[in-house]
């Protein structure tokens, strides 16, 4: 009788992933590298042999996100690994701020710490065999959905805005060699994504951190410059979004770019307040004064480019006349699409010592304020495209009333809005279509497929 040899185990590894896009990308990389390891990757607590919590600590309620999702973890696994910007806040005294209030767990990393993460993986649960390629596509797993991806281009940010602590948690800019940037960027396009969406925590910087020093890209000597990049990224067959953009003087070379249709006419800018004052409070660079002229400029040369950004309403010491200023640049502005935050302050950051910290009730009665003003501008501006005919790329396949749903060039997905399109034949995700725009609402469009 022949006995066999038990099957040794597949390490299974569950996944929790919160906060941004940018953390996505580094849940989507240890996903990559444990599949190509041999790991299984599972999507319920009760089968996995570890669970890895990619967590985010940007304001306070995010640390409480995080904190729930931890615990949570632990509670219906036991078995858990930290990662992400909470995983790399620190205490007074150098200490890990996780481990130090929740020591349950295996092991904690920081943000963009593949390497560190496998190491916990490996002490924990032993690898199945050595890596095979064959595995994994050329562009690793993905979270998104097949016909886009995010783009990151660098780590880290060397501003240090008084509310932000990023650069504590993740450190100054590093920027990603270019040629790994474009090669990745490629290997996603090969294997069918669509839409590429490019993010960092501050993308017009991208490269000055090394001199903006030449790389080379399939023999061809490029500079690491947002410029360069966005040229290069521009030969894909694909839309290339941009996020995360400061409004530098670099900008206005890359604006001629979406005039000629190399890459989309959107640019995701984080202006914040318009108050010079605020601005300063903020160390934010720029002015109300300068960015409505760079606005304008930058319609003059591409009049289809849409613009988004975010705000702060009820920063610390922020006066009725300086949120009225703010009201008024957001009207002359007439940015297409704005998101605003009530002010929160988060534990490490400068503006918690700022003097006229504002009543809660105070900070939520301007954001809606705002918003109310910013939904007035989205829907006039939507307004304006009944009648004209869109590129639409579709996200979501028709329903049983024949509507699908879809994204113009002037939508990023899951923060702006979207187009409904009343379709007589089937379409698929991916798929790009011409709409002719019938109808608008505040923040979406509607339409029908053009014949």
């Amino acid at each position: 009788m022949t006995l066999r040899r038990p099957s040794p185990h597949i390490g299974r590894v569950g996944f929790v992933s919160l906060g941004c896009p940018k953390a996505l990308v580094d849940t989507e990389r240890v996903m990559t590298q444990l599949r190509a390891e041999g790991y299984l990757i599972v999507s319920d607590y009760k089968d996995a042999d570890i669970v890895i919590v990619n967590t985010c600590a940007f304001i306070d309620a995010a640390v409480a996100e995080s904190i729930e999702a931890i615990t949570e973890a632990l509670r219906e696994n036991g078995r858990v690994i930290v990662i992400g910007c909470l995983g790399g806040k620190k205490n007074p005294d150098g200490t890990n701020w996780v481990m130090e209030r929740i020591p349950q767990v295996l092991g904690v990393t920081g943000p963009d710490c593949v390497e560190e993460t496998m190491t916990l993986v490996h002490r924990n649960l032993p690898r199945p065999h050595e890596p095979f390629s064959d595995l994994v596509p050329a562009a690793g797993l993905k979270l998104t959905p097949a016909h886009y991806a995010y783009l990151k281009i660098s780590e880290g940010c060397s501003h240090h805005c008084s509310f932000c602590i990023i650069p504590d948690l993740r450190g100054d800019l590093v920027s990603r060699p270019i040629s790994s940037v474009l090669q990745e960027a490629e290997n996603l396009v090969a294997g069918g994504v669509k839409e590429l969406l490019v993010i960092s925590q501050d993308t017009a910087a991208y490269g000055l951190d090394v001199g903006y020093r030449t790389g080379f890209v399939n023999g061809r000597p490029v500079k690491t410059r947002m410029l360069e990049l966005c040229e290069e990224l521009g030969r894909l067959d694909a839309w290339v979004r941009l996020h995360y953009v400061y409004p530098y003087p670099s900008v206005d070379r890359v604006v001629p770019l979406m005039a000629e249709g190399k890459v989309l006419p959107y640019l995701d800018v984080p202006f914040q307040h318009a108050h010079p004052r605020v601005l300063k409070a903020m160390k934010r660079p720029a002015s109300a004064e300068k960015n409505l002229e760079r606005i304008a400029a930058w319609r003059a040369i591409c009049p289809d480019l849409t613009i988004r950004s975010t705000f702060i309403a009820g920063f610390p010491g922020e006066t009725e006349a300086e949120f009225e200023y703010l009201l008024d640049f957001l009207r002359e502005a007439k940015l297409d699409r704005v998101g605003c935050f009530a002010y929160s302050p988060v534990e490490g950051a400068q503006a918690n010592l700022l003097e006229g910290q504002l009543p809660d009730e105070v900070r939520e009665e301007r954001r809606n304020r705002f918003m109310e003003v910013q939904a007035e501008i989205s829907a006039e501006n939507l307004r304006r495209k009944i009648g004209t005919v869109q590129r639409v790329i579709i996200d979501e396949p028709e329903d049983e009333d024949g509507v699908a749903v879809g994204r113009t060039t002037a939508d990023a997905p899951d923060i702006d809005g979207v187009i409904y399109v009343t379709t007589d034949r089937p379409l698929t995700p991916g798929q790009f279509v011409d709409v002719e725009v019938t109808n608008s609402q505040e923040y979406d469009l509607i339409g029908r497929l053009k014949a």
